[in-house]
């Protein structure tokens, strides 16, 4: 039987403070745990149940929890781990892979994404690109932090399927041009995306809709594209003065993809 101790240090992961220091995060609900189960880039430390999960899916139980360590929690102790207001009954707590000096490049589509604040967005792009088969994500520093709850649950168990890595510095994408890689960067005073030719390779640059794109980043892209404004037969167009960035991710990741 787990401690109160231990409880209490689990619980603690909810906080950005301790997931970094711990290297350990906290995810939440059937789905997202079984995604997490299935994969081998996070190696999952523990996995925590109520006796109500217990009745209710023994079948979940004998296939999918069989090989790995769990334990069952009161549903007082159980809530303590969630960040959620109406947990499911299952959590788990997998640990960090090993920082890496530079990311390894597994994808010939690669999206960085830079000072995206809002989790939802972050969640909901790297949804997006695991749907468009955007293999890989790089985040830049003032990005919202991977590994918050808000963002793991946007992501739907996305972040299991993609390889998305934190803090990387603008000079490593700029240097993916020696490779053959053309840098698209998403700007109101961009080109029309449908008029560009699709790369081969490409990175293909989000921004934050308060800020909009770093003039380092605009200055070194190859080119700049955005999403224009239609009229229907009849109609007329929008006065929205810009698109969500999880919004414009699907149009332009559609198109590139």
């Amino acid at each position: 039987m787990i401690s109160q101790s231990k409880i209490k240090y689990y619980s603690s992961l909810l906080q950005k403070k301790f997931r970094q220091e711990e290297q350990r995060f906290l995810i939440e609900g059937k789905k997202l745990v079984e995604e997490g189960l299935q994969q081998n880039r996070y190696r999952c430390e523990m996995v925590f149940i109520t006796n109500e999960f217990k009745d209710k899916n023994e079948e979940f139980l004998f296939s999918v929890l069989r090989n790995f360590q769990f334990e069952i929690l009161r549903a007082v102790d159980f809530n303590r781990l969630c960040d959620t207001k109406q947990p499911q009954g299952i959590a788990a707590v997998f640990q960090l892979p090993q920082n890496e000096v530079q990311p390894k490049l597994v994808s010939r589509k690669i999206v960085y994404l830079e000072e995206i604040a809002d989790p939802g967005n972050l969640g909901t792009i790297i949804r997006t690109c695991d749907w468009f088969g955007f293999g890989q994500i790089l985040l830049s520093k003032n990005c919202v932090e991977l590994y918050n709850p808000k963002v793991i649950r946007a992501t739907m168990g996305s972040l299991f399927h993609v390889s998305v890595s934190e803090n990387v510095e603008l000079s490593f994408i700029l240097n993916l041009k020696k490779l053959g890689f053309e840098i698209l960067c998403s700007d109101l005073d961009g080109k029309n995306f449908c008029e560009i030719e699709k790369p081969e390779k490409l990175v293909l640059c989000l921004s934050s809709e308060a800020k909009g794109p770093s003039e380092e980043l605009l200055n070194n892209s190859d080119i700049k594209i955005t999403i224009p404004k239609t009229c229907p037969p009849g109609g007329r167009k929008g006065n929205a003065e810009s698109l969500n960035v999880a919004s414009a991710s699907a149009i332009l990741l559609n198109y590139f993809s």
